[in-house]
């Protein structure tokens, strides 16, 4: 092997590691900020994918996600939470609220309506009181 395909060779895994990382690396989880009136409430930027993409959430508590769609790629023109039964249109380079209160724990994707570009809302549960 010459110095030229172990060059190629190497860049290649290189590349094939980034993209690993790109689609199954871990993210990070990002927390919302709890409005006055008692509303989990977070913005999330669309443009080629969802930042942030994790997000976690409060059984019980309304959680209101303020989505601002940053191009006009029609991929991303439409969002949908299949375990909560929502699906919102997202018009391009405005903000689109979904507001609704999580009753059951756990992790559950959200993705645009060609499923290619994808999150997660990872929903904790209620303490117990």
């Amino acid at each position: 092997m010459d110095p030229m395909e172990m060059g190629v060779l190497a860049g290649s895994a290189v590349l094939i590691a980034g993209v690993l990382w790109y689609f199954f690396g871990e993210r990070e989880t990002v927390a919302v900020g709890i409005s006055e009136t008692g509303v989990q409430q977070i913005k999330i930027t669309v443009k080629g994918g969802y930042s942030p993409d994790v997000i976690a959430v409060k059984q019980g508590m309304p959680v209101k996600l303020d989505f601002y769609r940053d191009e006009s790629a029609s991929c991303t023109e439409q969002v949908v939470f299949g375990d909560f039964g929502i699906a919102r249109n997202l018009p391009a380079f405005q903000t689109t609220s979904i507001e609704f209160t999580p009753d059951k724990a756990g992790e559950f994707t959200f993705a645009c309506g060609m499923n290619m570009v994808r999150g997660k809302l990872v929903v904790e549960p209620q303490a117990a009181r």
